[in-house]
């Protein structure tokens, strides 16, 4: 089952383990017999302790590592910040709120691949929970070998989705930087009857000799500007 892409954005893919199991963005295991390595480090928020059990030995047969559990809403945060898993199962339903909640604190404060635990499918929570930040959902009663790909989607989706959001950031602080480049060479080329070029250069000769950037640069003309006709009044 796939998310809508949304626009401006990259889709969320997450699958619904028991009805994807052959999901073709499945990966295969990457821990090989013999190997010692941690797969995951899995953070566990669930107050059922017979299923919080079942999900423990799931991860550890698979080759993960539990490095902490929780039973409330306002543990999710707190371990998160913690242990810093590689991944969250949250359980949807939990004491003091529930499992979308609990996901959509975490993605707010301390972003990372989160599988929501349910009991059952329901098209009002899924969206919920994707609309929060769940990239992977798990049916209880646990199928053991449900889980791998499951964890293994979320995460390879989270890192995809950080990609993408990195490289907007960049975008937009390159846009920005042009942005006060632009409004900073109109400012010489107005006060010192420079062309376009000779600004540009101007700016960029400063930002060499300064070790600034021309941003740095610009903003700092285009405060001395703003300001220069107050720096005389007296």
């Amino acid at each position: 089952m796939c998310a809508a892409a949304e626009h401006g954005r990259a889709p969320r893919r997450f699958i619904i383990a028991r009805f994807c199991r052959r999901a073709p963005w499945h990966r295969p295991c990457c821990l090989q017999p013999g190997m010692k390595t941690t797969r995951w480090r899995v953070l566990i928020v669930d107050d059922h302790a017979p299923s919080r059990a079942a999900v423990a030995e799931a991860v550890g047969a698979q080759g993960g590592t539990v490095v902490g559990n929780g039973s409330r809403v306002e543990d999710a945060v707190r371990l998160v910040d913690k242990h810093r898993p590689d991944v969250v199962l949250l359980a949807v339903g939990l004491p003091d709120g529930d499992g979308i909640e609990a996901a959509r604190r975490v993605m707010t404060a301390l972003p990372c691949p989160i599988v929501l635990l349910t009991s059952h499918t329901d098209p009002d929570i899924t969206a919920g929970a994707v609309e929060a930040g769940v990239l992977g959902f798990l049916v209880k009663p646990l199928r053991p070998e449900e889980l791998a790909p499951a964890l293994e989607v979320a995460v390879s989706r989270f890192r995809e989705l950080e990609a993408v959001r990195k490289e907007n950031e960049e975008l937009k602080r390159k846009l920005e930087s042009r942005k006060l480049v632009d409004r900073a060479k109109g400012i010489l080329m107005t006060r010192m009857g420079l062309t376009e070029p000779e600004a540009f250069r101007r700016i960029q000769k400063t930002a060499m000799d300064t070790r600034k950037t021309m941003a740095e640069v610009a903003q700092a003309l285009l405060l001395t500007n703003t300001m220069g006709p107050l720096s005389t009044t007296r």
